[in-house]
């Protein structure tokens, strides 16, 4: 009993940080692209936090497949180095022994890692995908940022504002170039303001401006001040979205059986088993001989996760591709994993005699 709960207490410990450090990771990443693209315009700002609320969600499995891999191999190489290890195999307690604790700890996580793979994930795709369908679908007036050229959705405008809307809603220093059969046309205003009419257009409404319309490379242009001047902003349509098996639910994929759903599905099924395979390879994985260098089990487990990882996705490519039957993409990757598994505990076991009890010797 002291024994399960002292490990059980270390692979929490251990968890806790491993996951606080891989999420920071996920979500610095996550934070880095959408800012990246919202400064250049294809995502607007208020955006952002959204979008990175539904990119976390979709990648936790692979986070907490992670966390729970790296929490036990830590938790046991730590227990080789300090020789802790020495002394539970002198109390009687072999290296199978560890599997016990481990699974404890293991399977509420797998659990988690299923539900987030099975219902979760393709929850947050699919709301990712409808958010983003509904940015694009945004008229031009949303996209208007003070201090920055802003290019219309159609790439057929392009916007400037000086300074963003006051109390009464009013802009200034408003820029509006557009092409239309090989012709530039460029407005160019000191204030400005949005108006809606009765049957719901949208207009920007520009006071005391002037237009100039000419040809590209031409000095023939037509100049017009004007008092007030209306530009109508057409509202797109929402655009359709193009159903993709990431964002289509479990049932509805069985439901379907193509090739593609059913590799979809065979990814999703193999996230919670791959977390399983991974927390118990982490025992024999974690050996560490104390007069060796410390970080070589560190970069053979981070070896064995990424030809793991890749040979799911192989197989759930070929599966997509017709080139694999559904079960045996769905097995294949875990059986070979299995095998490994078995092999690196025999290993283990044939070389380390402190496998025995001590009742046994």
């Amino acid at each position: 009993m002291i024994f399960l709960r002292a490990t059980k207490r270390e692979f929490a410990h251990a968890a806790a940080g491993v996951f606080v450090a891989l999420f920071a990771i996920l979500i610095t990443t996550v934070l880095i692209r959408l800012l990246g693209q919202a400064a250049g315009g294809r995502v607007p700002a208020d955006a952002v936090v959204a979008l990175i609320g539904f990119g976390a969600l979709a990648q936790m499995p692979v986070v907490l497949s992670l966390t729970a891999f790296i929490a036990v191999l830590l938790s046991l190489s730590r227990s080789y180095r300090d020789s802790e290890m020495v002394i539970w195999f002198a109390s009687g307690m072999p290296l199978t022994a560890f599997i016990r604790p481990v699974l404890h700890f293991g399977l509420p996580v797998v659990a988690v890692i299923a539900v987030m793979s099975l219902l979760i994930t393709p929850w947050a795709n699919l709301k990712n995908e409808e958010f983003r369908a509904q940015l694009d679908s945004r008229d031009d007036t949303t996209r208007v940022a003070p201090g920055v050229f802003r290019e219309s959705v159609g790439a057929q405008r392009v916007f400037f504002v000086e300074s963003g809307a006051d109390e009464q809603g009013r802009l200034r220093n408003v820029f509006v170039a557009s092409e239309q059969n090989g012709r530039i046309d460029v407005v160019a205003s000191a204030n400005g303001s949005i108006h809606v009419d009765p049957s719901g257009d949208r207009f920007v409404v520009l006071d005391q401006g002037s237009r100039y319309e000419g040809g590209p490379g031409s000095a023939a242009f037509k100049v017009l001040d004007f008092e007030r001047y209306s530009i109508l902003i057409e509202s797109r349509r929402a655009v359709g979205q193009v159903v993709r098996s990431k964002t289509t639910s479990t049932v509805d994929l069985i439901k379907g059986g193509t090739d593609r759903q059913m590799a979809e599905f065979a990814g999703r099924i193999g996230a919670p088993v791959a977390a399983l395979l991974l927390v118990l390879m982490a025992i024999p994985m974690s050996f560490v001989n104390p007069r060796a260098g410390r970080g070589y089990n560190m970069i053979f487990a981070i070896l064995i996760y990424l030809v793991y990882s890749n040979a799911i996705n192989v197989c759930q490519a070929w599966v997509s591709q017709g080139r694999l039957r559904f079960e045996l993409g769905l097995v294949l990757p875990h059986l070979i994993m299995l095998v490994v598994l078995g092999l690196m505990f025999y290993r283990r076991l044939a070389v380390a005699p402190f496998f025995r009890s001590r009742g046994a010797q």
